[in-house]
């Protein structure tokens, strides 16, 4: 089987981008960030949705974007409970650009032409590192910037989910047969993973089930 690395978080979405790169024939190798998360329940979700939607491996790595801050994600900072305007304070600096390079470089090792990542611009917070734009100028950079892009088949970014509302990727993820109760989005879920229900992460998935008229799985606290 081709192989192709996955980034999978432990959310809704990327469990959903899991099943769609095993759908097209991929062997998914799942890699999880411990980047100093304040609701590291994810990686364990992570974990659970490798094994159930049959990952052939699954790795985390660990990046401390904690020692430099900057997020409600990363440092003391509380998480709101609605988004405002502008970029919200639970962007974490230049983490999926951070994500995609520790994933560009198991991708060269694995000897994997495919990337694939579960950002999405129409359903978000505002990111600035969920925009077509930024996919498109990373997969620009991956095959400049390594061996595997100037001597061999070239690097794909995936990012199938990119176009789609929330209510779309709930959609594709039951008709691939994602169970969504062992996914985690919350910003600030507990140890078990019970989610707060508040946050922007929290709202938005909620608002995905209702409109795709799913019952939510979800466990609050």
């Amino acid at each position: 089987m081709k192989k192709a690395v996955v980034l999978l978080s432990g959310g809704m979405d990327s469990a959903v981008v899991v099943a769609i790169a095993r759908e097209q024939g991929f062997a998914v190798h799942a890699l999880s960030v411990r980047y100093g998360q304040r609701h590291t329940s994810e990686l364990d979700a992570a974990a659970r949705v490798a094994a159930t939607l049959g990952a052939a491996a699954h790795k985390t790595v660990h990046v401390d974007l904690r020692s430099i801050g900057g997020s409600a994600l990363t440092d003391d900072i509380d998480v709101p409970e609605a988004g405002g305007p502008g970029i919200p304070v639970t962007y974490v600096p230049a983490r999926n650009t951070i994500m995609l390079s520790v994933a560009l470089g198991w991708a060269e090792v694995l000897g994997a032409n495919d990337i694939f990542c579960g950002v999405n611009a129409v359903d978000y917070s505002g990111y600035p590192d969920c925009r077509p734009e930024f996919i498109e100028a990373f997969e620009k950079l991956a095959n400049l910037a390594t061996k595997a892009g100037v001597e061999g088949a070239g690097l794909r970014i995936q990012a199938p989910l990119l176009h789609m509302s929330k209510a779309d990727i709930v959609r594709e993820g039951v008709r691939l047969g994602v169970d969504f109760a062992q996914t985690v989005s919350c910003y600030q879920a507990d140890g078990q993973g019970h989610a707060c229900g508040h946050c922007d992460a929290c709202r938005l998935r909620a608002a995905g089930f209702a409109d795709a008229g799913v019952p939510d799985p979800t466990h609050y606290a």
